[in-house]
């Protein structure tokens, strides 16, 4: 299902093809602190609409991921990287989707710490 969202200042904004019926709680160490629930698309399923000059790109360990956020207020709204098969995804912030209810959208904990 088509979605929407935005970083907190709206600056960058996106839509992609991806479903918010559940996500992704990950415990590795970035986004333990980050507080992130994400949901996985083909990166061919995402749009950035706006911001693409407001982001900044942040990799640490194996350097793989592309941890994006907003470089006003900070908020990461998406993530890229790959699948193991090569696959370019994005990671979804669902924190950052217009009018989700994470109340009702399935949470599945990922020990990516051990990963």
């Amino acid at each position: 299902m088509r979605q929407q969202g935005s970083c907190h200042c709206g600056k960058v904004r996106f839509e992609a093809d991806v479903d918010v019926s559940s996500g992704v709680a990950c415990n590795c160490s970035i986004c333990l602190k980050r507080g992130t629930v994400l949901a996985f698309t083909p990166e061919m399923n995402f749009k950035l609409l706006s911001g693409e000059n407001d982001l900044t790109d942040y990799q640490f360990n194996k350097k793989v991921i592309h941890h994006t956020f907003c470089s006003t207020c900070g908020i990461l709204a998406f993530a890229a990287g790959a699948m193991p098969d090569g696959t370019k995804m994005r990671a979804i912030n669902l924190r950052c989707v217009d009018g989700i209810d994470l109340d009702k959208v399935k949470i599945q904990a990922f020990d990516g710490r051990n990963h």
